[in-house]
């Protein structure tokens, strides 16, 4: 009986393993599986509605180590039957902080950091730069043309996903080869011109716009997303530059491949980015102009990449109000000229060539967001700026240590290969 006893200590000894190897076990079963590579990716979730909240989830499961979740909505009581994050206690409440806090619970562990607010002019491209990859819970065309081309410019993958009712959608798209906008028809563009023509002004109504989906076609879907993820960070072949086209109602799936547009006006990588120790709040535009000259020519220009609000203007009054502020703060009931009633028109800037009367602000007093990058070209050399002082306060505890330094794509792209 002695002996008997001691041969089973020594088996309970032998089987203890520590609480992260327990808990990721079963994964590295699986022949190429590195956990390693996942616990330290570092992933940007946009879109924190139905297919967010299975995106999110999932990457929790698998044990993802950095997380930064975006979405500009809070939580209403009929995201509950479609959303396994969301309680009926949280509405109200933002969904990007919501599912950031379900994931802690989830993976205690995981480093995750959220964003509120509208992705297309208030999120810093720099936080693209910091992900390995970039997943897509959206539901409209103009959130994912701004994604693409971030995604594009910084030599980043991402993996978008769509769904309406039972049907739903997967796809890849690289740094080279077709992306999102070679995949728009001629209704998408009509579509999108809609939704923008409300002057580049938020519209209220816009919000009112809901997509059919049920919680099952988003499990699907993501899924599908978050699996493409995996065998991208790992070097493994994906599904790039195709469709995962799935069919709820006859529960058929196929893949469809995509063109490449040889014209497509995504299709720009930028040279390098490097990185200003500074804030947006501390960079005056024109200090900046002048070192955009003086490192790639004296013809270069600025562009903020997207659109930013300088002043309204009633065409009836002849008055402009300044703004400086960002488009998607900016609703569409501001319009009204406050002295005759009639709707004004909005002075925007994208382009900063030298002659603007701005050119004292800093970046942030025009309206640009913390983390982001600014553009410079001259002829076809592109380059960026990235904002890295705004880096802590942006990504909160998922901020690696950040210092000034400029990296091309290319080198970039090189570390992933190398590293996942």
């Amino acid at each position: 009986m002695g002996l008997g006893s001691d041969r089973i200590k020594v088996s309970l000894e032998e089987t203890v393993v520590e609480p992260e190897e327990d808990r990721f076990q079963r994964f590295s079963l699986i022949g190429w599986w590195d956990q390693a590579r996942i616990r330290n990716a570092r992933v940007l979730v946009v879109g924190a509605g139905a297919l967010g909240n299975e995106i999110v989830k999932n990457l929790s499961l698998l044990g993802f180590g950095n997380l930064f979740v975006a979405d500009l909505d809070s939580i209403e009581n009929s995201n509950l039957s479609r959303s396994v994050l969301y309680r009926a206690k949280d509405n109200g409440s933002s969904k990007a902080k919501t599912a950031v806090r379900a994931a802690k619970d989830i993976f205690p562990d995981i480093k995750a950091q959220s964003f509120h607010g509208n992705v297309l002019y208030d999120l810093g491209v720099g936080v693209y730069r910091w992900a390995d990859v970039v997943l897509g819970g959206l539901d409209n065309r103009e959130a994912r043309l701004s994604i693409n081309r971030n995604c594009r410019k910084l030599g980043k993958t991402w993996i978008d996903g769509a769904i309406e009712q039972i049907n739903g959608v997967a796809r890849v798209f690289a740094p080279v080869g077709p992306c999102y906008e070679c995949t728009m028809s001629e209704m998408d563009w009509k579509l999108l011109n809609k939704r923008r023509s409300c002057n580049l002004l938020t519209k209220d109504e816009m919000q009112m716009g809901k997509v059919p989906t049920t919680p099952t076609i988003s499990s699907i879907i993501a899924g599908v997303q978050c699996q493409e993820a995996v065998k991208y960070l790992h070097g493994m072949e994906t599904i790039s530059g195709k469709g995962f086209v799935f069919n709820g109602i006859t529960c058929d799936s196929y893949l469809v491949e995509y063109t490449e547009n040889e014209e497509c006006y995504s299709h720009e990588t930028a040279e390098r980015i490097v990185s200003l120790p500074s804030k947006a709040s501390q960079v005056i535009v024109s200090d900046l102009l002048a070192r955009a000259r003086n490192d790639i020519g004296d013809e270069a220009v600025l562009e903020l990449g997207r659109d930013i609000l300088t002043a309204l203007r009633c065409p009836i009054c002849q008055k402009t109000e300044p703004l400086f502020q960002s488009l998607g703060k900016v609703r569409n009931s501001a319009a009204i000229c406050p002295d005759c009633g009639r709707r004004r028109e909005a002075v925007t800037a994208f382009t900063i060539d030298g002659t603007q009367d701005f050119l004292c602000r800093t970046f942030a007093e025009i309206g640009v967001p913390p983390f982001d990058i600014v553009w410079a070209r001259n002829g076809g050399t592109l380059i960026g700026y990235e904002f890295t002082g705004d880096a802590v306060d942006v990504l909160g505890e998922v901020a690696p240590c950040v210092k000034e330094r400029s990296v091309t794509i290319r080198d970039k792209q090189k570390g992933m290969d190398n590293n996942g």
